[in-house]
């Protein structure tokens, strides 16, 4: 067996490490999602950017996610 990781799997774990760093940053410190001087920016960079990767490289996770939890 490969120990290595693809291309592809490390482009979604690196997502997905962005993804948790930004919402842990979004909900423990006091920078907010909106601000009048940036807009929607640090929202954007911290959790749409890395959603949007992950939606790229696997267009129905989000349906098959949501399909799970409504099965419970």
């Amino acid at each position: 067996m490969h120990d290595t990781l693809s291309p592809r799997r490390l482009r979604a774990l690196i997502a997905l490490a962005w993804l948790a760093g930004g919402a842990l940053l979004l909900l423990l410190t006091p920078l907010s999602g909106h601000s009048d001087a940036l807009g929607w920016t640090p929202a954007f960079w911290l959790l749409l950017a890395p959603a949007s990767i992950l939606v790229a490289m696997k267009p129905g996770l989000p349906m098959s996610l949501l399909a799970s939890l409504l099965r419970r």
